[in-house]
């Protein structure tokens, strides 16, 4: 099953964005919206964890 999802995962069309937060580049698997943050993997963690 985990490897099902890995393959599908790995066929999404990503996007280049910039970390609201720490302004890194970051590739993200739907399109960004300028009324949205995007935040890279590390800052989006701490969002979840506040």
């Amino acid at each position: 099953r985990s490897s099902r999802k890995t393959t599908r995962s790995s066929d999404r069309e990503m996007f280049d964005a910039v970390c609201a937060e720490c302004g890194a580049a970051t590739k993200v698997p739907f399109q960004p919206r300028n009324d949205r943050p995007v935040y890279c993997s590390a800052c989006f963690q701490n969002q979840k964890d506040r």
